[in-house]
């Protein structure tokens, strides 16, 4: 009974033996090319042999080059369980061959593939691998090892001259700087990695070995003896990945970069991992670009070695020479210049004003302008602030308009200019007293959700900076020596001191006339839905754009909306209509009408007034004075300016104002950032020109 038994197992045991050689026999796939022909292998795209050497994607440019073992070998046994991936062991010399004056790209790439072809590849940086669309696609059923000698940040390269493993995508699963270890060192910490230029023509040896779902790719100069520590090892299952059977081969690509791809032996076995030391790897032609002999002579070398001493000794001379004219410029220039000599009195010492502001230290920075930052200072005790001018984009014209200007005003409700200065290398200092209370339109935009509701302006508080910035502009028309055009009147550039008085700044844009001058045309500059209709169309800026600004100023503030906000109609627009279907209050900022604490005939008339001095006629505009005494006669009631604001009321009651825009624009809204450009006259300079949110 037990010699039955025996014999049983041993009946079991041949039939299993039987059944593996059988298998084995089946599955099992050698072969290898020293030299190839086209009877061995299956090519596509630009792919040639040239030879005896298989070259792939030869000097063209957008070229995609693929070679193939011509059939098909049994990668996976679907039918155990779990499938089992068959073990591979392949080795092949390439050589990526630049061209003589030639930018090379893009790379090699050894496949697995299901499919014949080049269908469904792009080249360049995709190397004939995949495309746009497919890159990623878990059914491309496509594993590879590249050599890519291109860095593209979509498929995150680590650089342009790496290996990496490739799944079903460009996007490596692993990647390493070409090169290999060397094998002399004592301990793993003392090995030193030997870098190799995959693309400098010269000829490298790569063994790829699968086994156990662990993957080792290594290479080497061809001719070298197998690095033992691999460049890549990884664990890697493959049964997702590969189908029963599978196309094995290599594919490349060229893009505007162009070089030749050359595999000059390949061996493949899935059975005998010592089949690759069959490649033969002497006597292989090099492919290393030629020196031109003359930089190889001796002669060459230390004439060459004289003339760059010789120009070396110019151009240190040379440099020395131009430092020490820059520095006599600088020193002539830091004496005085012909501006400074007018505006003297208000220069500083750039180093103290730096001080004041910790070296212009990130959290003293309170505002960012159009050309720099405004920093927070503390100047012999008083809080100051500085803005830092860059000498680019205009700064040198912003610079020298503050200066000519609020640098000699002098009105309570005008910011105070206190003094500037400048840094050699051309960066100008602007030192203004320092506003507690930051800019108008913080305290007319805040979201309440999120800030102190006390910070929002009352209602007599919006009149009452509506007054300040009045007299400001009052001024620069008619209380000066000469007239100043602002040309950028708007919320941000009203700021509010401690005891929020309001005070009028940023004076980059403003132009001097003498009175009675009429304006002339220049760049089109301001902030688009600022911008009177007159000066999109000429470019001249007069007081009557700054009437125009200054009644949109007065709406925007008592409204709580700014001049344009997409998907709504203008401001100007926006107030007329509820004038016109007579519910002109509920123009009123929706946080004060929600209080209640207004006086309604003293925010109709000012709406009123709003409306008229946005009036698209610049003659029909009031004057600033005229609006002064209006916005004075709110609060006094005397008989001359009740007068005064019937007659301007009577005025805007009798004409069309969205009739006149109509006729400007050819529809009833507010001039938009498209508009500016449509309707601006030839002669007037668009380009680099508008300027918005100074």
């Amino acid at each position: 009974m037990v010699g039955h038994k025996n014999s049983h197992h041993l009946l079991l045991l041949l039939l299993s033996s039987t059944f593996f050689l059988l298998f084995t026999s089946i599955s099992a796939i050698d072969f290898i090319f020293n030299t190839f022909n086209s009877s061995t292998i299956s090519l596509f795209g630009n792919s040639t042999i040239d030879s005896q050497i298989l070259t792939l994607a030869h000097h063209q440019t957008f070229s995609i080059g693929r070679a193939l073992y011509p059939h098909k070998i049994p990668t996976k046994n679907s039918s155990s369980s779990p499938s089992h991936v068959y073990p591979f062991s392949t080795s092949f010399i390439f050589s990526m061959v630049p061209f003589q004056h030639t930018l090379p790209g893009h790379g090699l790439v050894f496949i697995f593939t299901p499919l014949k072809g080049i269908q469904g590849t792009s080249s360049a940086q995709h190397l004939g691998l995949f495309n746009l669309t497919n890159n990623g696609d878990s059914n491309n059923h496509v594993f590879g090892v590249e050599f890519d000698v291109f860095m593209n940040q979509e498929f995150e390269d680590i650089n342009d001259n790496h290996v990496g493993i490739d799944i079903n995508s460009l996007t490596s699963v692993v990647s390493h700087d070409a090169g290999f270890w060397l094998d002399d060192a004592k301990s793993e910490k003392d090995q030193i990695f030997k870098k190799l230029v995959l693309n400098n023509g010269e000829n490298y040896q790569v063994w790829i070995d699968y086994e156990d779902s662990l993957i080792n790719v290594t290479m080497a100069k061809s001719g070298m003896k197998k690095p033992v520590k691999p460049l890549l090892n990884v664990s890697i299952n493959l049964s997702q990945v590969f189908e029963d059977e599978m196309f094995v081969g290599f594919t490349s690509s060229t893009g505007q970069l162009v070089q030749s791809h050359k595999i000059l032996a390949w061996s493949f076995s899935n059975t005998n991992f010592s089949f690759s030391d069959e490649i033969i790897t002497i006597g292989l032609p090099s492919f290393v670009l030629p020196k031109d002999s003359i930089f190889e002579s001796k002669r060459f070398v230390a004439g060459f070695s004289v003339g760059v001493f010789f120009v070396v000794c110019v151009l240190v001379l040379l440099v020395l020479f131009l430092i020490q004219e820059k520095r006599k410029r600088e020193k002539k220039r830091s004496e005085m210049e012909d501006w400074e000599m007018e505006y003297w009195p208000h220069r500083m010492s750039y180093e103290e004003v730096k001080a004041s502001t910790k070296d212009f230290s990130e959290e003293n920075v309170i505002g960012i302008g159009g050309n720099g930052k405004v920093y927070r200072g503390v100047l012999r005790g008083v809080v100051i602030a500085v803005k830092n001018i860059s000498h680019e984009n205009n700064g040198v014209r912003e610079f020298l308009a503050e200066v000519s200007t609020l640098g000699r005003l002098k009105q309570r409700n005008l910011v105070g200019l206190r003094g500037w200065c400048k840094k050699n290398s051309g960066n100008f200092l602007l030192v203004y007293e320092y506003m507690e209370n930051g800019s108008l339109d913080k305290r007319v935009f805040c979201d309440f959700d999120n800030d102190d509701e006390s910070k929002m302006l009352k209602f007599e508080d919006r009149i009452r900076i509506i007054k300040d910035v009045a007299y400001a502009v009052l001024y620069l028309h008619e209380g000066w020596e000469v007239k100043v055009v602002h040309r950028d009147i708007k919320a941000s550039n009203v700021l509010l001191d401690k005891d929020m008085n309001g005070k009028l700044g940023d004076f980059g844009l403003a132009r001097l006339q003498n009175h009675g001058q009429v304006a002339r045309t220049t760049k089109l500059v301001g902030t688009v839905g600022y911008m009177a209709p007159e000066v999109i169309k000429t470019g001249r800026a007069s007081t009557h754009t700054d009437v125009y600004m200054f009644g949109i100023l007065i709406l925007e503030v008592m409204c709580g909306r700014r001049p344009l906000e997409e998907g709504k109609p203008g401001l100007v627009e926006f107030v007329w209509k509820l004038l016109e279907q007579g519910e002109l209050v509920s123009a009123l900022d929706e946080r004060l009408r929600a209080k209640g604490e207004c006086s309604l005939q003293e925010l109709e008339r000012v709406l009123h007034l709003g409306l008229l001095c946005a009036y698209p006629e610049p003659k029909s505009r009031p004057s600033m004075r005229q609006v002064v005494n209006v916005l004075e006669g709110m609060s006094e009631g005397g008989e001359e300016s009740e007068d005064m604001d019937s007659c301007l009321l009577q005025q805007l009651k009798s004409r069309d104002i969205l009739s006149e825009y109509s006729l400007y624009f050819g529809y009833a809204s507010h001039p938009t950032f498209h508009d500016v450009p449509q309707f601006s006259s030839t002669s007037v300079t668009w380009s680099g020109s508008l300027v918005e949110g100074r």
